[in-house]
């Protein structure tokens, strides 16, 4: 099935270091036992699900650790898989003969270096991407912003037109106009397991991941200098961006805005046709919010085009879209009437996008409904770099709230924390306070919010968690 028609096993005693150039993808001998380091990760879940899915390895067979508990790991625990919360080589188990894991874990990690120790073999997610798709005929869309929303909105088009697509994006699907994204999101799940030659893939750039895919069409939505932490700067991000629109085969596509100037030099990289999805028409009558998403449409779009999938059909399915897990997500409505909204936006362009959206959906500062901007800051290295940018980025809201800086994969830093960007906010485009804890943070929105005002959550971490403590009170 899926896995199948991808992956070739090796015996593990030849395969501490394996050229996967050399994996033939139509032959698999079959792992029996395998292990997901980081398995609550929005794409190694997404291979976990997919093995349990086909049953090779059968249910039992596929074990995951990861720091905490959640929502996605949960629903793993109900298919079947083995959890072990934290990292430890002894939740490398006898018996696992393939171990993958999420490149967000560093190689002195205990299960990796016991995996090493015994010579299982390992695969980053990364690493199994590229053999999944090398096989299919891959959609891969990729960018700094808006490409899980492209992704779903894809993956709606392409399913509804019948196309059955394998899927893998990176949030939660939802959609209860099309049964095969409602049985994902059911399930709670980024995957869905199609039966075509199409393999639609959200592309992520965070250490070069995307170049272990093998596309024939490829979406850039946009190029922002994000993952400074590990580019350093735009110059080795548009460089990467090169690299990747380069394995584009001539029959291939890239669809990318031609007039956004940070491309200009990435497409001379392509032998492949060049797509502007700038230039695809704009009469959509979509259920979410802002100018941003028009223009993932516009790139969603395009791809249906390529593919040959009926027009008319294709705009019913983005007009009947419904979003993805918390992107701009409605969570619900207090019982004194405040609406409560969640978003995964971390970064000053996603924030200042948001914003702007909400504010075209409900009116403006002055006379519109009142928002407040919940806002978690992911990561110190992306707070500190991007520090004057977030500072200007919450023109649109009427008060923000700063929980700490969700850390994340790094050691804390007191060179910077979430009171001196509430003091940089305050000065440049709001009012904004830091309160320390959650806790905290509800019991001031429950007796502060009225009825009509919006709350928004933001962030990458675990800051959803407010908002549903507050339609609990």
């Amino acid at each position: 099935m899926y896995l199948k028609s991808a992956i070739l096993w090796i015996d593990k005693t030849k395969m501490k270091n394996v050229d996967l150039n050399k994996i033939n993808p139509s032959t698999l001998l079959g792992a029996r036992k395998a292990h997901f380091t980081g398995i609550g990760g929005i794409g190694v879940s997404a291979i976990a699900r997919m093995m349990l899915a086909e049953g090779n390895p059968p249910v039992g067979g596929v074990s995951g650790s990861d720091t905490s508990d959640s929502a996605i790991i949960d629903e793993l625990r109900k298919l079947g898989a083995k959890i072990f919360l934290g990292h430890s080589a002894d939740n490398v188990a006898e018996g696992v003969d393939l171990l993958v894991y999420t490149p967000a874990v560093t190689a002195d990690n205990p299960e990796l270096k016991k995996a090493g120790e015994l010579g299982i073999p390992m695969l980053s997610y990364p690493e199994i991407l590229g053999l999944i798709s090398k096989d299919k005929y891959t959609v891969a869309v990729s960018g700094a912003h808006g490409k899980t929303t492209t992704t779903a909105m894809i993956a709606k088009i392409l399913i509804d037109a019948e196309y059955d697509p394998t899927v893998i994006v990176g949030s939660l699907l939802k959609d209860n106009n099309s049964p095969a994204l409602e049985a994902s999101a059911r399930r709670g799940s980024n995957f869905v397991a199609g039966k075509s030659e199409y393999f639609l893939v959200e592309a992520c750039e965070y250490k070069k991941s995307f170049l272990n895919i093998n596309p024939k069409i490829i979406v850039i939505t946009n190029i922002d200098n994000d993952h400074l932490d590990y580019y350093g700067n735009l110059e080795n991000i548009k460089k990467a961006f090169g690299e990747f629109v380069a394995k584009l085969p001539k029959d291939g596509y890239l669809i990318c805005d031609l007039s956004d100037e940070k491309l200009k030099n990435i497409i001379k990289n392509t032998i492949a046709k060049i797509i502007d999805y700038t230039k695809v028409a704009t009469d959509f009558h979509l259920k979410i919010p802002g100018e941003h998403n028009i223009k993932n449409a516009q790139a969603a779009m395009a791809v249906a085009e390529i593919l040959k999938v009926d027009k008319n059909k294709a705009a019913e399915s983005l007009n009947k879209f419904s979003g993805t897990w918390r992107r701009f997500e409605f969570k619900g409505e207090t019982k004194n009437g405040v609406l409560v909204y969640d978003d995964y936006g971390h970064h000053p362009t996603e924030i200042r996008a948001t914003l702007k959206g909400a504010r075209e959906l409900f009116g403006p500062p002055a006379g519109g409904k009142k928002i407040w901007c919940v806002f978690q800051p992911h990561l110190y290295s992306r707070t500190k770099l991007l520090f004057g940018d977030f500072g200007k980025s919450f023109s649109d809201a009427n008060e923000i709230i700063l929980a700490d800086i969700y850390a994340a994969r790094e050691p804390k830093d007191e060179g910077i924390n979430s009171k001196m960007l509430a003091e940089e906010i305050t000065k440049n485009s709001g009012k904004a306070r830091y309160m320390e804890f959650f806790d905290k943070i509800t019991d001031f929105l429950a007796e502060n919010s009225k009825k009509g005002d919006v709350v928004i959550t933001m962030g990458a971490g675990d800051i959803f968690k407010i908002g549903e403590n507050l339609l609990k009170k």
